[in-house]
C-alpha cells in the first residue's frame, strides 16, 4: 500500500477524489476503495470485490488459513455479476512440501491442461530448464532469461548468492532459476523424470511393437490406469487411465469396465504383448458383492493366457495369468525393489517415457514410502486426492519387464522367414 502515494498522479488524485490512507484508499466519496487485508477469511466472506491481488500465495498454508482464504476469494469471484471479478496471484516458486496455495493452483491448472478440462485459469512463469546448470559459469545468462523484465534485480550479485555454499543448491535453484525443486518427501525429483523423456532419436510405441502391461486398478476414488513398458529399451507409455471427473460430476462416478477392457483389447491387437500383470482393487461391486475387478481379470486370463509368455502367479498349466495382488508381503517386497530400481534409473537418466502429462502428474504426486522391505512410493495418505497409480503402473511394467527378460525360459529369436 505504499507505493500508491507514490502511483496517483495530482490529477488522478482530483478527477476521482481519492483519499490516500494507510491500509484502506477511498475515492468517489467512500463509493469506491481499495483495501489491504490479512488472513482473515471470514471478515471476507460475501464481499464483492471487481479485482483481488493475491500476493506470495507460495506462504499461503492450511496453518494460516491460506486455504480457506483463497476459498474465499474464489467464492466471492465466482457470485460477481456476469464473472466480472478477476483474482490474479503473485507468487515466488513454491516449497512442494507445504501443500500452499501456489502448489495447489500449478497442479490444477496442469492436470486441467491434460485432462482437457475447462479452468479459466492463466498461468505465467518463467522457469529454467531442468537441465539449466547450477554454476558461476552457466547462472548469468539462465538469470537473465528468467528474470523477464524485472531489469531491477543485479545479475552479479544473484551469482554472488548462488556461489555462496551458505545457500544450498535447492534454496538457489527455487528463488533464482524459479524451479519447482522436489520436496525431501518426494519420491523422484521431477526435473530428472522430465529429462528422461524421449527424444526425436527414440521411436514411440509402435504397432508389433513387444511389450509388457502393468495395470492399477480401482472402483472410484482412486484412478485405475494401464501402462505398457516396451522390451528393446525399456520406453513407458500410457496405454489409458479413468479417473473420477473433479467437482459434482465425479458423483456416483465408478471404473468403467467396459471401457476398460476395450483399451485393453485394441492393446492386445496393436502391440505383441507377452507380459500382462494387474493389481485388482479389494473394493466390492455394489450389487454383486464380488471384488470390482475379479470377473474381469478371470475373463483376461482366459482370453489371453494361452499367448502370454510369463504369467503373473504360478505356471501356465496353474495359477493366473494376470491377477497380481499386491497386498502380499512376497509382492510388497517385490514391488518395493522395483520402486527403488525404478526411481534410480529415473535419477540416472537412463529410464524412457513418451512424455504423457498424465504419468509426469502422477509421479510428481509420489511420496517415499518407507517399509520393511526399502522405499516404495504412495500417495502421502489414504485421503490425500492427488493420484500416483500411473506411477505405480510405470513401475509395475518396468518390473514385468524385468521378469521377462530375466526369464530362463525366454523363447530366442528364430532367424529366417516363415512362409
Amino acid at each position: 500500500m505504499t507505493l500508491f502515494p507514490q502511483i496517483f498522479t495530482k490529477r488522478a488524485l482530483q478527477r476521482y477524489r481519492i483519499d490516500l490512507g494507510k491500509e484502506i484508499i477511498y475515492a468517489d466519496h467512500g463509493r469506491a476503495r481499495i483495501e489491504a487485508v490479512t488472513s482473515s477469511p471470514r471478515a471476507l466472506e460475501g464481499g464483492r470485490p471487481t479485482s483481488v491481488v493475491k500476493n506470495e500465495t507460495h506462504h499461503w498454508l492450511l496453518s494460516n488459513e491460506g486455504h480457506e482464504m483463497d476459498s474465499v476469494i474464489d467464492r466471492n469471484a465466482t457470485k460477481s455479476n456476469d464473472g466480472s471479478t478477476r483474482p490474479i496471484a503473485i507468487t515466488n516458486a513454491y516449497e512442494p512440501s507445504e501443500d500452499s496455495v501456489a502448489q495447489r493452483a500449478r497442479e490444477a491448472y496442469e492436470e486441467a491442461q491434460v485432462l482437457g478440462i475447462p479452468h479459466g485459469i492463466m498461468y505465467d512463469s518463467l522457469e529454467a530448464p531442468p537441465e539449466a546448470p547450477l554454476s558461476i559459469e552457466a547462472a548469468p545468462a539462465v538469470i537473465e532469461a528468467v528474470r523477464g523484465d524485472s531489469h531491477w534485480l543485479s545479475t552479479d550479485r544473484i551469482v554472488a548468492a548462488i556461489a555462496d555454499r551458505r545457500n544450498p543448491p535447492s534454496r538457489s535453484r527455487r528463488f533464482w532459476y524459479n524451479q519447482i525443486v522436489a520436496a525431501e518427501d518426494a519420491w523422484i525429483d521431477l526435473k530428472d523424470f522430465d529429462l528422461c523423456q524421449a527424444g526425436d532419436e527414440v521411436l514411440p510405441l509402435a504397432p508389433g511393437d513387444e511389450v509388457v502391461l502393468f495395470a492399477d486398478m480401482s472402483k472410484s476414488d482412486d484412478a485405475t490406469g494401464i501402462v505398457a513398458c516396451r522390451l528393446s529399451d525399456g520406453l513407458v507409455g500410457v496405454v489409458g487411465m479413468w479417473q473420477r471427473p473433479p467437482g459434482s460430476r465425479g458423483d456416483g462416478w465408478l471404473a468403467p469396465r467396459e471401457s476398460v477392457d476395450q483399451a485393453v483389447a485394441a492393446a492386445f491387437e496393436t502391440y505383441r504383448i507377452v507380459a500382462f500383470f494387474g493389481d485388482p482393487s479389494h473394493t466390492l461391486d455394489d450389487e454383486t458383492q464380488e471384488r470390482y475387478w475379479d470377473a474381469m481379470f478371470d475373463e483376461w486370463h482366459r482370453r489371453y493366457g494361452a499367448q502370454l509368455e510369463l504369467w503373473a502367479e504360478g505356471g501356465q498349466r496353474q495359477g493366473h495369468a494376470v491377477m497380481w495382488d499386491m497386498t502380499s508381503p512376497q509382492r510388497t517386497a517385490q514391488f518395493t525393489a522395483a520402486a527403488e530400481r525404478c526411481a534410480l534409473e529415473i535419477g540416472e537418466h537412463t529410464l524412457l517415457h513418451e512424455g504423457d502429462g498424465r504419468l509426469r502428474a502422477h509421479a510428481r504426486n509420489a511420496k517415499r514410502y518407507p517399509n520393511r522391505y526399502g522405499v516404495s512410493l504412495w500417495k502421502g495418505h489414504r485421503e490425500s486426492k492427488k493420484k500416483i497409480d500411473l506411477a505405480v503402473c510405470m513401475v509395475g511394467a518396468r518390473m514385468v519387464r524385468r521378469l521377462v527378460l530375466n526369464n530362463p525360459s525366454r523363447r530366442r529369436k528364430r532367424s529366417g522367414r516363415v512362409w
